[in-house]
């Protein structure tokens, strides 16, 4: 059959497969009204055995809505994101609604023109990382007249509400804990700097802490680019070739980091004895 023989299928078709009324296939379709269990599973089988899809948009355009929640996220090679993203599936796989995917790639404006886009089908709720936006993005968020999820991070006001951590607390942590076990030479590498707010939050926790042990950042590495293990490599090996007292790398995420170690092992160097 040619692209021009077809022809959606409609409810109709199933109506006329099942033998009851379209407006009973209807009811059925929508979960509505009083139709009883024999007649519901003829119905239903009718429309799988005919691969029928109900026309959500014609029901949006009554509700305002549609099953959808808009997730936007800065990435999906950074592994952390496609967790996020198994996570918020494995929560909606038991109601209607189904997320739909964004990607910001770090940029700002770049989030305000996805958000404008997502926000124009009327999802029933939007899950994004992050707090920082900009003021037509938080304008838009503000004014959807939907549920507005924030997450990955503590470190400011919400629109709506937020799921995440202080990333400038867990930076200050690990400065302390750093400065406790003896390092004093330490280096800071980064990918996304500085468009990873939480990235850079971190490290502002994590340089104030240090700071008030009287310890200065040795060395630093920065990559406006994403986050690979031969990045990690490379980067490791700049700072190191750079600065060969350093005695201390911390990296802004764990793939970078990843890289860093292999780097390390594969020169030989003592880990966590000379160089942690």
């Amino acid at each position: 059959m040619t692209s021009e023989n077809r022809r959606a299928l409609t409810l109709r078709d199933v109506s006329e497969a099942s033998g009851v009324s379209e407006m009973t296939v209807s009811r059925v379709l929508r979960n509505r009204g009083d139709v009883s269990e024999k007649t519901r599973t003829r119905v239903l089988d009718a429309a799988r055995a005919l691969g029928y899809v109900p026309n959500k948009i014609a029901g949006a355009l009554a509700s305002q809505r549609v099953n959808l929640v808009a997730v936007i996220i800065p990435s999906m090679s950074n592994l952390v994101f496609p967790e996020v993203m198994m996570g918020i599936s494995s929560v909606l796989d038991d109601t209607p609604l189904q997320p739909v995917v964004g990607l910001s790639h770090y940029r700002p404006e770049r989030e305000e023109a996805v958000l404008y886009e997502m926000l124009s089908w009327r999802p029933s709720g939007i899950i994004l990382a992050g707090l920082e936006h900009t003021d037509a993005a938080r304008a838009m968020l503000a004014n959807a007249g939907i549920p507005v999820v924030e997450i990955m991070d503590a470190d400011g006001d919400p629109i709506d509400a937020m799921v995440g951590i202080s990333h400038r607390r867990a930076g200050r942590l690990m400065g302390e804990e750093i400065v406790k076990s003896g390092y004093r030479r330490v280096a800071f590498l980064g990918t996304k700097m500085p468009l990873d707010h939480r990235a850079r939050k971190r490290f502002e926790g994590f340089t104030q802490a240090l700071a008030k042990a009287g310890i200065e950042i040795a060395d630093q590495e920065f990559y406006a680019g994403g986050s690979a293990l031969l990045k990690g490599r490379e980067m490791t090996e700049a700072v190191l070739s750079r600065t060969p007292d350093i005695d201390f790398l911390y990296y802004s995420n764990d793939m970078i980091g990843a890289g860093g170690l292999l780097y390390c092992l594969e020169k030989g160097f003592d880990i966590p004895g000379s160089l942690g």
